[in-house]
């Protein structure tokens, strides 16, 4: 393994995005993981396309990529736009990827990007324990508005009701007044 190339788990996490409800890559941004032109990259696939069905990579339409490009903010001037749509890979399909390119970096990277997407569906999983959880908790919770609100009523009930004989015991008494009573 080519330990000396350290890609930071950021970078590579700003490249996987979900299109069709699927986690996938780009191939631009895999060809530039791996160190090999995009066009090297489209041609090694095509020519082993039967070891790539479509829960391994496809290409994007018109409008996923139109939509794509729409969310990069930045983009290089001077250059012509691409002439072929974009295929993406899913996570199997960049081991597959790795397997066909036979390089040592593209072996190194395709582990490196199979780390973070576990680390993803771990983290997806514990998030849905957590959401679960809370579910729970909102379903316990959820009648308790109305009865916190009953409880104050009652409680500013009680309190109006002390205020009012406060006001009767401290209130200024008349009629015949004993000595003592002034």
């Amino acid at each position: 393994m080519n330990k000396s190339v350290v890609i930071p788990s950021e970078v590579i996490l700003d490249k996987i995005y979900e299109i069709r409800g699927v986690k996938v890559m780009l191939d631009r941004d895999l060809a530039e993981l791996y160190e090999v032109q995009t066009k090297v990259l489209k041609q090694s696939v095509k020519r082993n396309l039967d070891i790539f069905p479509e829960h391994f990579m496809f290409e994007l339409t018109k409008e996923e990529n139109e939509f794509l490009r729409s969310q990069f903010v930045t983009s290089k001037k001077g250059r012509g736009g691409t002439r072929y749509l974009p295929l993406v890979f899913t996570e199997h399909g960049i081991l597959q990827l790795a397997s066909i390119l036979r390089s040592k970096r593209a072996r190194y990277m395709s582990i490196r990007i199979i780390e973070i997407f576990v680390k993803m569906r771990e983290m997806l999983l514990s998030h849905q324990e957590l959401m679960v959880q809370l579910e729970e908790v909102s379903r316990k919770v959820a009648g308790h508005d109305e009865k916190i609100n009953l409880i104050f009523g009652y409680l500013k009930e009680v309190e109006q009701a002390r205020q009012e004989e406060l006001e009767q015991q401290n209130r200024k008494r008349i009629g015949f007044k004993t000595n003592n009573e002034e």
